[in-house]
């Protein structure tokens, strides 16, 4: 649920160390210590350390580029060389994320002979375990972690079933739960259950529901992970009537109604949600959160009920109240009213998106040139904020967009960027748009000068690399491109659903099948239900993609990925 009915640009992202600045400045400050507490007596010993250097060098460089097998290598000839515990760690992460399963357990024996132990090292021994098909060592690894201290250890078991994949991770998760091992802590059996959910292990998420409801008889959470349970089993009847036991209990409760209304949003019944959340006492956030989930269940009366119980407060100058009612009569086409709305809101950084929005609304009324006007002035404004002064730029040329004058919004894109020269957001925005309108070579350059500013940008390191797999036959360099994306954020959805996108441009279909469920498993999106279903299509199972391309269409109808796929596929 989103506090705002048209969604806030992005954050502008905050000053970084260049990341192949700070690699390098890592790699040779663990050099000065292997040096540093090197025997001096001991030349045979300096050589060694210094031999260490070369292999950690290219590993860290190989690590910033996105080549994860070699970076993997590397760290373990270093490790080897070194005897460096923190070194053959290092080398059996990357390794593991790198799926060289080889080299990671070369790097994990050399980091257990050192006498490493741990949660870290047992989530490894699982990890690795699990992917060898040594089911008894996972259930022994995954034993310990289960036993490891207060929540961090079964966490970390939460994590390795997770990245294991639905065949792999079911049975052992069946069997922790036989076996009784999961904590007698609430918030370990919610994640279990949600795990199974995710799993698609339907009779095992009720087993777990059900153990819950036994352990935890009065506890409101309990109900809630029951009414998911049903809704992901197709018992939407069954999830409403657990719903509707827990809802008269919730006025009093914030975050209960918040997490209610997760759960009829989740359900389809936006409205609903609503309703649970005009229950109890109301403040701002209530207020946007309705007006939200109104909008998106398009039930504009209900909407214009709230906008007129809104407005009666409204005497009070409040900035927050104000913003809202000029963005829900907005929604609701009453232009006019919004433009009221906008130019009352007082001041503070409401002002400000006030002014912004107030030029999209002109734009509707058909005082396009008026609203470009404006966005000029605020260009201008020197107390204006910085972000707010570059999303004026990038407002210009959505609109310029909308009115399919391309000149134009290249235009506000090129005098954002000479007021913010290099700025990663207008880039950025730029990029996207050369790529709507498929001239790749220019998106392409724009996102590159994103990683130059700022090569720690996952967003632009998975939109470069997706892009490249997508729309070129560049799918080497878009696979390391994606991984440098993954080493930052190994558990981003969208990142999964590129690197199983990839490797199904790859050829490699079966292991892009396992990405590609493991990412809609985490966010339900049309674009990666299209890829699940493209790839199901190439592998010869006709049925089940036409299963998955339905459950795009329910999802976006209008997703461009979708579009194409069905062209691609005549499904």
């Amino acid at each position: 649920m989103k506090a705002d009915i048209l969604p806030a640009p992005p954050p502008r992202p905050g000053p970084r160390v260049q990341r192949g600045t700070r690699l390098f400045i890592r790699g040779m400050l663990l050099a000065v210590a292997l040096f540093a507490f090197a025997p001096a007596s001991a030349a045979e010993e300096q050589v060694d350390v210094a031999a260490a250097l070369e292999p950690l060098l290219r590993a860290e460089f190989a690590l910033q580029a996105g080549r994860l097998e070699e970076a993997g290598r590397d760290y373990l000839e270093a490790a080897r060389i070194t005897g460096d515990a923190d070194l053959a760690r290092r080398a059996t992460a990357v390794a593991l994320l790198a799926r060289d399963d080889e080299v990671a357990a070369r790097a994990l024996g050399l980091w257990r002979d050192h006498g490493a132990d741990g949660l870290d090292l047992a989530a490894a021994e699982a990890t690795l375990a699990i992917r060898d098909g040594r089911r008894r060592a996972a259930m022994r690894h995954l034993r310990a972690l289960m036993e490891g201290p207060a929540d961090a250890g079964w966490r970390r078991a939460l994590g390795v079933l997770a990245d294991a994949g639905p065949e792999a991770a079911a049975p052992l998760l069946a069997r922790l739960v036989e076996e009784g091992r999961i904590p007698d802590s609430l918030q370990a059996w919610l994640a279990m259950g949600g795990l199974a959910q995710r799993l698609g292990e339907q009779e095992l998420a009720e087993r777990i529901v059900a153990d819950v409801v036994d352990r935890f008889p009065d506890e409101p959470r309990v109900a809630l992970l029951h009414a998911s349970q049903l809704r992901e089993s197709g018992r939407a009847d069954e999830a409403r009537e657990v719903l509707a036991r827990v809802a008269p209990g919730a006025a009093g409760n914030t975050a209960l109604r918040l997490a209610l209304a997760w759960e009829y949003d989740a359900l389809g019944d936006p409205a609903a949600a609503a309703g649970v959340l005009a229950q109890g006492p109301q403040d701002e956030q209530s207020h946007a959160l309705r007006a939200s989930l109104l909008a998106k269940a398009e039930d504009r009366e209900a909407l214009a009920a709230l906008y007129g119980e809104l407005r009666e407060g409204a005497s009070d100058p409040d900035p927050r109240r104000r913003l809202l009612l000029g963005q829900i009569a907005e929604y609701l086409e009453l232009h006019d009213q919004a433009l009221e709305w906008y130019q009352s809101v007082p001041g503070g950084p409401q002002r400000w998106t006030a002014r912004l929005r107030s030029t999209r609304v002109l734009h509707e009324l058909g005082r396009g040139e008026e609203a470009f006007a404006r966005l000029h002035e605020l260009q201008s404004d020197a107390d204006a904020p910085e972000e707010v002064l570059r999303d004026a730029y990038l407002m210009e040329a959505a609109l310029h967009a909308d009115d399919d004058a391309l000149d134009a919004e290249t235009a506000a894109y090129a005098r954002g960027l000479a007021a913010f020269p290099d700025d990663p957001e207008i880039l950025y925005a730029r990029a996207l748009a050369w790529e709507r309108r498929d001239d790749i070579a220019r998106a392409e350059a724009d996102l590159r000068r994103v990683l130059v500013i700022d090569p720690d940008s996952v967003a632009a390191l998975n939109a470069l690399g997706y892009t490249l797999t997508d729309r070129t036959d560049r799918h080497q360099e878009a696979l390391e491109l994606i991984n440098r994306a993954r080493a930052a954020e190994p558990d981003n959805a969208a990142i999964i659903d590129s690197y199983g996108w990839v490797l199904h441009r790859l050829g490699r279909h079966e292991e892009a099948l396992v990405e590609l469920r493991r990412a809609f498993s985490m966010q339900k999106d049309a674009e990666i239900a299209a890829h699940v279903a493209e790839v199901l299509w190439v592998l010869g199972r006709r049925d089940e993609a036409r299963e998955w391309f339905e459950q795009a269409r329910g999802l976006d109808p209008d997703n461009r990925a979708l579009q194409r796929a069905l062209e691609k596929t005549g499904a």
